[in-house]
């Protein structure tokens, strides 16, 4: 299959960043084939309404990989996370991600702009062993490539069920230091910086941007959600017993955190690639407060008995 000017493949398309980026990828008329294991699941659905061409795959089957790659000239790849109790399971992150490369390479793709996690200063071990790994065989690869590294998304504010993040009866718990910034970015801006990256190749080729949108307090983002929301939100930091209580890799953030002085992301200059970068402020006004107040409705309605 001969190679399609415009057609990116995008990995972890019906996750928050895979998603966000088929999205915009789409609103500037670029063909995208997203990567799904279940075609007929409501989010894969979702993008192939959108406008998606879907391809069946799974990272844990390799053999699936070169035909959805066929044809590709681009690929948007976020990390083949293996996240469990203990952490991240780094090794199998890595093998996922190097058959992806080598399958990519193999395919003829001409520029991978990949995701993965921001660094804290002086520090690039946090989260980051698989994926530099998958970074070191892109910039290997020969093909043009980006390395984007986002800090936490302002979209975890809608996460349930987990240890920390989320707003949980008014509470939001966290790692973050109560008195030091907390650096945030709107997945829209990801997408969006990425979209950049594919319309410009040589311009973004061999670059690493560290990617945040907005720094303030945890309690600051509270208060900002309450006004946005009309719903009382306070910020609870979790001391470190707590942390280590939720395992080894939640207490190394804890530490992480307060060692370094936090993610190293320069936001003026990310906003000088991209002057619409979203503060949160605008994050909520665009879309976030409407989201958290409608969870938080939810958790007011009485459950039958």
């Amino acid at each position: 299959m001969s190679p399609q000017h415009n057609l990116v493949l995008v990995t972890g398309a019906t996750g928050k960043q895979g998603g966000a980026a088929t999205r915009r990828l789409l609103a500037d008329r670029r063909a995208v084939r997203a990567l799904v294991r279940d075609p007929h699941a409501p989010a894969a659905q979702s993008l192939a309404a959108a406008g998606a061409e879907l391809a069946v795959g799974d990272f844990d089957a390799p053999d699936t990989l070169p035909a959805a790659l066929a044809g590709a000239t681009a690929l948007f790849a976020v990390p083949p996370a293996a996240f469990g109790p203990q952490g991240w399971d780094a090794e199998l992150e890595a093998q996922r991600g190097l058959a992806l490369v080598d399958a990519a390479r193999r395919a003829g793709v001409e520029q991978i702009v990949f995701t993965g996690i921001a660094s804290f200063n002086g520090d690039d071990t946090w989260g980051a062993a698989g994926k530099s790994r998958i970074e070191e065989a892109i910039a290997a690869s020969g093909t043009r490539y980006t390395l984007l590294r986002p800090v936490r998304f302002m979209e975890n504010y809608l996460l349930r069920g987990m240890p920390v993040d989320g707003i949980i009866d008014g509470v939001h718990r966290h790692l973050f230091p109560a008195d030091q910034p907390m650096k945030v970015i709107a997945l829209s801006d990801i997408a969006d910086i990425a979209a950049l990256a594919f319309a410009d190749p040589d311009r973004f080729h061999g670059k690493t941007l560290e990617l945040a949108g907005d720094a303030l307090t945890p309690p600051a983002a509270a208060e900002a959600i309450t006004n946005a929301t009309g719903h009382p939100v306070r910020y609870q930091e979790l001391d470190e017993s707590a942390a280590a209580s939720l395992g080894d890799s939640i207490a190394h953030t804890w530490r992480l955190l307060r060692s370094t002085g936090g993610w190293r992301a320069d936001i003026p200059a990310i906003r000088e690639i991209h002057p619409g970068l979203r503060t949160f402020d605008t994050w909520l006004t665009e879309t976030g407060a409407a989201q958290i107040k409608s969870l938080l409705d939810s958790d007011q309605i009485p459950t039958p008995h």
